[in-house]
């Protein structure tokens, strides 16, 4: 018999609000069972670091060329996982005072030491002293081997089933750290299965800072990246991160790896995929941009950490300063959430601007495919629809086909007079170049911007002015752009022009039409309708149409009818009132069909066919 055989077990009570807290722990902490393995690996590679720590002051330790790793492995045949690691282990007293009290934090503790020494290190992620314990969620009973890293120390043995109390006796020739032998509950079971384990620690540890071996396999063959130096990464390896950590097969456009330390401590990298599943039909994306402390994954999907319209990002966060909950599940703090997501959109919103500005080319193809994401920033993001606007991209009148400028460029080219950004919208480049909106801007040298997109006026509508220019749609009736050029025709007398518009107004009657004026901004064309409703514009309209009932009123607004009194067919127009007032009707009732065609404002051009037969009819010499 061995001396260690004499020595009777030890048994100790937990405090006497342990039985309480314990039952929290097992039955209302933690969300996911699973969590156990998290929390021992945590602690594993805790008691890792501090040894390496310990070994940078202490000359004697016990076993010094033991290699520093953590050991899992599975028995399901026994029903067992044991998680071993070469750390700094425990002595009897310390058993009782970190394994014999909840939520006594030794780590906590062990950084306090460190920051009263003047040093730090950020690998160390226990703050609570009560992930051991998650571990009767699912255990029958529970050994823990040890030997400290003092060399005077003994192997020793602490078991529980947590039920209240544990014993403490010798053990035979422990290795330096600690070993955890897990009994399952028969319910439990699936926790000693390879595939099982093996894929919790592939999603939680991956990244622990010590080699990771699972049933003889090591399992974080990659580094976190994101706390590396990005002098020391090359493109390549950022590349296959993202496909690692992403689990993605396209090629990410861009990437932005950064830290920061304040307001908060940051490492993040953060990629911009080059795919938009949105745009190729695969539904909504959810974000992929996943929340670790010191490389231990806390929340894959965590909600808040970015704005919504930010959902295509993928890559990691990573925060030393985050005030986890007692069981590292969800954040005490909100408003820590919302500093983090503060500093993130910041950052993202700067990247961008700088990209446009170092690699246009790489941009314009962020732009192509994810330019709707930022319009919804500007349209639900108060708070940084001002800083994304130097990012959004349109045609103009003055680019070629194709070719986008900024917002910023327009006001560069703006005349030193003007007051106002100008826009308008259509379904296509050739509708507007085409129609009579656009005629009186080119010819008093006005630039405007095209908005190809129905979401774009809901952008101008949102966003209100650019560093205060106001945004204008330019079929607005209200807008003042001074005299018109000199155009070819005189104009008609003002009487007849007032007796002409009088005329139209009561003989379109039916129609929706507020007033009918002689005005200025027309050069070529005979008549414009101007929305009336700067709230409600045409590709608004057709939005509202598309989200609206099949038979639901069509919702066209009244427009103010604007005609060219130089105009030959507004000459014309006017003769034929008195020469042929049913040919003058026909005229009348067809120049505001076309004005609402132009417009976007014509749900039903097919009524416009009969008369379009009379007047040929008529032009043709009437009937045989």
């Amino acid at each position: 018999m061995s001396a260690n055989d004499a020595v009777k077990p030890e048994t100790h009570s937990f405090q006497a609000e342990v039985r309480q807290v314990l039952d929290i722990v097992v039955h209302s902490l933690y969300k996911d069972r699973d969590i156990f393995i998290r929390e021992l690996v945590s602690n594993a590679s805790d008691a890792l670091e501090k040894l390496r720590h310990i070994q940078l002051t202490e000359k004697n330790v016990f076993e010094p060329d033991e290699t520093l790793e953590i050991k899992v492995s599975t028995d399901d045949t026994a029903g067992t996982i044991t998680i071993a690691d070469s750390g700094l282990g425990m002595t009897r007293e310390e058993l009782v005072q970190n394994l014999g009290t909840i939520a006594h934090s030794g780590t906590k503790a062990f950084l306090q030491a460190i920051k009263e020494q003047g040093g730090a290190n950020e690998n160390l992620i226990g703050q609570f002293g009560v992930g051991f314990f998650s571990v009767f969620m699912v255990a029958e009973s529970v050994s823990f081997y040890t030997h400290s890293w003092r060399p005077e120390a003994e192997s020793l043995c602490w078991t529980s089933d947590g039920s209240g109390t544990y014993t403490i006796e010798p053990a035979e020739n422990e290795h330096r750290g600690a070993r955890i032998v897990i009994k399952l509950k028969e319910e439990h079971k699936e926790f000693a299965t390879a595939d099982r384990v093996k894929a919790i620690l592939e999603r939680y540890s991956k990244y622990v800072p010590v080699p990771l071996m699972f049933n003889g396999e090591k399992l974080n063959t990659v580094q976190a990246l994101w706390l590396k130096s990005k002098n020391d990464i090359k493109p390549e390896e950022y590349k296959e991160f993202y496909k690692f950590q992403c689990h993605a097969w396209d090629e990410p456009l861009d990437w932005m790896h950064f830290s920061a330390d304040a307001p908060l401590l940051i490492n993040a990298l953060l990629y911009f995929p080059s795919d938009n599943m949105e745009r190729s039909g695969f539904g909504r994306m959810e974000a992929q941009v996943s929340l670790h402390c010191r490389k231990v994954l806390i929340d894959d999907s965590p909600k808040g950490l970015l704005p919504d319209w930010l959902r295509f990002l993928k890559g990691v966060v990573d925060s030393a300063d985050l005030p986890l909950n007692i069981s590292r599940e969800t954040m005490q703090d909100s408003a820590l959430v919302q500093k983090l997501n503060k500093v993130l959109t910041k950052r993202v919103i700067k990247h961008l601007e700088d990209l446009a500005k170092r690699d246009a080319e790489v941009y314009e193809k962020f732009w192509k495919n994810f330019s709707l994401f930022i319009k919804e920033g500007v349209v639900t993001d108060a708070t940084h629809k001002d800083a994304l606007a130097p990012l959004l991209r349109y045609e103009s009148s003055t680019t070629e086909p194709g070719k986008l400028t900024t917002l910023t460029e327009y006001m560069d080219r703006m005349k030193p007079e003007q007051k106002e950004i100008y826009y308008l919208t259509a379904p296509n480049r050739e509708t507007l170049e085409s129609g009579p909106y656009l005629e009186a801007f080119k010819a008093r040298g006005l630039e405007v911007l095209f908005l190809l997109e129905p979401a774009d006026d809901f952008v101008m509508n949102h966003l209100g002015e650019f560093k205060e220019k106001k945004l204008v749609a330019a079929d607005q009736a209200d807008l003042d752009l001074g005299e018109a050029p000199d155009s070819a025709g005189e104009a008609l007398p003002e009487k007849r022009v007032k007796s002409l518009c009088e005329w139209l107004k009561e003989t379109l009657s039916g129609r929706k039409i507020e007033s009918v004026e002689a005005g200025k901004r027309l050069v070529d064309s005979p008549v414009v309708a101007l929305n009336a409703d700067k709230f409600m514009t045409a590709s608004m309209r057709r939005m509202m149409q598309a989200m609206g009932r099949d038979g639901a009123d069509p919702m066209t607004p009244s427009v103010k009818l604007e005609i060219n009194p130089r105009h030959a067919l507004i000459h014309k127009l006017d003769s034929l009132r008195d020469g042929d007032p049913d040919l003058a009707k026909l005229i009348a009732e067809q120049i505001y069909d076309n004005a609402l065609l132009a417009a976007g404002l014509l749900d039903n051009p097919r009524s416009m066919t009969q008369r379009i037969y009379k007047i040929l009819e008529n032009a043709a010499g009437g009937k045989r």
